[in-house]
């Protein structure tokens, strides 16, 4: 075998980060390593579909997050479709705002990157050492972010040594800040956050917290053009998971279907305006 071959460079040099071989081997392949060559400070802007908005929240025994389906370009909706939600492992997740294929790959890198430190080490990562992980990605794509194309994330996880839920922002620059109750992230994230501060409460359980969740995201897109609410023409609903000791779920079209239609019959029976 040469001395490129992957194999046996992984074999030469093993490493708990999938991230770090690749920055020793093949740094062309990262996220981080493309450019938009020399061009202005935020002229990235608008250049490719951006996505919004995320939010999270605990209740008792874990920690649910859910997303919008749309994603913008300029004034144009870039599409109706996308997912913004995934999980990162069994008992993590990962939300991003921001422009859309940069973010889907830093989730397919972080997916990646987890899987390939428990398989190195025998052992799942920490959820701290999720996050911080995480933290150092987003901090490689500062170069970018400055140039318009940021990309911004939402992590939370069941952390296994605590027995309890817990979630993480982000800035461009990789400052990771754990939040408490609930958070939000995106061109939405007030309206949203407006509503989670009215709907939220301790110790709810997980069918509240899925309604909690869908009520804040219809909130954001009342008010937002970016947020997409639910679209019953098109049969589209937000991606929701919930993460607890069991593991992470994704939350069934059909109950999100019917809890959208349910509010979406309630607002209209209020008959209020605002």
């Amino acid at each position: 075998m040469g001395p490129r071959d992957p194999a046996a460079a992984v074999h030469q040099a093993p490493s708990s980060s999938f991230t770090e071989h690749l920055t020793r081997h093949n740094p062309e392949l990262l996220p981080s390593s493309r450019t938009l060559g020399p061009v202005s400070a935020g002229s990235g802007a608008g250049l490719a579909p951006q996505a919004t908005t995320i939010v999270s929240l605990s209740y008792a025994g874990g920690v649910l997050m859910a997303g919008d389906r749309r994603a913008t370009m300029g004034n144009m909706i870039a599409s109706r479709h996308i997912k913004k939600v995934f999980p990162a492992d069994n008992y993590s997740v990962l939300g991003i705002a921001g422009t859309a294929g940069l973010a889907l790959d830093m989730i397919r890198l972080f997916q990646v990157e987890l899987e390939h430190y428990e398989k190195i080490e025998g052992t799942p990562m920490s959820l701290d050492g999720k996050s911080n992980r995480l933290a150092a990605m987003v901090r490689s794509n500062l170069p970018l972010a400055l140039q318009g194309l940021a990309v911004v994330p939402l992590f939370a996880g069941y952390d296994t040594q605590r027995r309890t839920g817990r979630l993480f922002s982000y800035d461009v620059t990789g400052g990771r800040y754990e939040e408490y109750e609930h958070h939000s992230v995106g061109s939405g994230s007030v309206f949203a956050r407006g509503a989670l501060k009215k709907l939220w409460r301790p110790n709810m359980d997980e069918d509240e917290a899925v309604r909690v969740a869908v009520e804040s995201l219809y909130d954001a897109a009342d008010d937002d053009s970016a947020t997409g609410g639910p679209d019953v023409v098109r049969r589209l609903w937000p991606v929701i998971y919930v993460v607890n000791s069991a593991g992470n779920r994704e939350i069934p079209e059909r109950e999100l279907q019917e809890l959208s239609t349910d509010l979406i019959q309630r607002r209209s029976a209020a008959g209020l305006e605002a």
